[in-house]
């Protein structure tokens, strides 16, 4: 008998984060002290209460059956008044908030709702890889949208080629933006949806990391924008605000036949999160946000310590105060993936290589402010002894 994999799975490139953990390991077994700021999962434990609130929750045996494919009510309700408070944005709960399997999960669903084969999905690169390979299992095309330095690593809309927008179903960003930290003011998110109306496009926004920042107050939403919820979807996660990677819970907020859609699908594919999490996840959006805020302070401190051996060596980033990564620039004479393998092997230091989320994330490399402090100036003064 000959297995073959689908034509959808042989057009998709190797998975980025699979492959450096197998550089990785191959370089700690010959012995090297290996300090890992590849993958983007945060070092710090979830909070104890909500660990304590799993655990209760956990107990409780009303708790242990299918639970509810679009969240519970509970979860919705308090998912809307986060956004209240923080984003000033009104939702029904019930119509409006789709609880997900991890944010990652409903942005690689959301295409098998409304994308048809042959039809365009625009997509960020550099970038995580989701969107495009949910567009790719869905049957579309996904055409690059380049996020460039002289742009500020924001999209030029009026530089996709109109014969795609014909065909266009859905215009995906994310900011704060991984890889490159970079932020998007509110006047960005008027002109997308301006865009996406001018061309009937389903506006979709991963706002993963809107929390991770020490700055006081939120990245801003795509749905603060009056009449966003005519076209625009936002999701959402816990995993980088609370620690919670490995929870996998988040949500799906915004249009309502959007909202429906994706549960659709889901209502298909999956059995909906473990009741347990997401009764912990509620007291964690419950929560004062202290936690969360003592994490935006520390990742800016870490920011600032990897950041002056950059300065040292010689080495440019972006300066910004979101997300826990530095986008750098690669030295002159090397690539990206020639830079991080000099890192890896002359310093011990695993960094992502930009090209690895798009072409144009080639001459950069991404680092994850993932260590404690003391590791992480251990990882600072290798990179700075490097000579380039």
């Amino acid at each position: 008998m000959s297995i073959e994999f689908s034509d959808r799975l042989k057009a998709l490139p190797p998975y980025l984060f699979k492959e450096l953990d197998r550089v990785r390991d191959e370089v700690k077994a010959r012995g090297v002290d290996v300090i890992d700021l590849g993958v983007g999962d945060p070092d710090r434990p979830t909070p104890a209460f909500v660990v304590r609130a799993l655990a209760e929750a956990a107990a409780d045996p009303a708790n242990h059956q299918y639970p509810v494919y679009s969240g519970m009510n509970a979860f919705r309700e308090v998912v809307a008044r986060w956004y209240r408070r923080r984003h000033g944005v009104d939702l029904v709960p019930d119509l409006e908030v789709c609880s997900l399997i991890g944010s990652k999960e409903g942005l690689a669903n959301f295409p098998l709702a409304f994308v048809n084969p042959g039809d365009v999905v625009l997509c960020p690169e550099p970038a995580y890889p989701v969107y495009r390979s949910g567009t790719l299992f869905a049957g579309g095309e996904a055409v690059f949208m380049p996020l460039l330095e002289r742009n500020g690593f924001l999209p030029d809309l009026r530089a996709v080629p109109e014969g795609k927008l014909a065909r266009a179903k859905i215009v995906w960003v994310n900011y704060p933006n991984n890889p490159t930290g970079a932020a998007a003011s509110l006047e960005f998110y008027y002109e997308l949806l301006a865009f996406a109306e001018k061309w009937d496009l389903i506006a979709c926004s991963d706002a993963a990391y809107s929390e991770v920042t020490p700055r006081p107050k939120p990245h801003p939403s795509i749905l603060e924008v009056p009449g966003a919820k005519a076209r625009a979807v936002e999701f959402h996660s816990l995993s980088k605000t609370f620690n919670m990677t490995g929870w996998r819970i988040g949500w799906a907020a915004g249009n309502e036949t959007l909202i429906r859609g994706l549960g659709l699908v889901k209502s298909n594919v999956d059995s909906g999160v473990f009741q347990a999490v997401q009764l912990a996840a509620m007291k964690a959006l419950e929560s004062d946000h202290a936690d969360v805020a003592a994490m935006g302070r520390l990742y800016g401190e870490r920011r600032e310590i990897l950041c002056r051996a950059l300065d040292r060596a010689g080495i440019g980033y972006l300066h910004t105060d979101y997300t826990f990564y530095v986008w750098a620039r690669v030295p002159r004479g090397l690539d990206s993936k020639g830079f991080c393998s000099k890192l890896l092997n002359d310093a011990g230091v695993v960094s992502t290589p930009g090209v690895g989320f798009g072409p144009s994330g080639e001459g950069y490399v991404r680092f994850a402010l993932v260590q404690e402090v003391p590791r992480l100036k251990e990882a600072a003064e290798r990179i700075a002894s490097l000579k380039f």
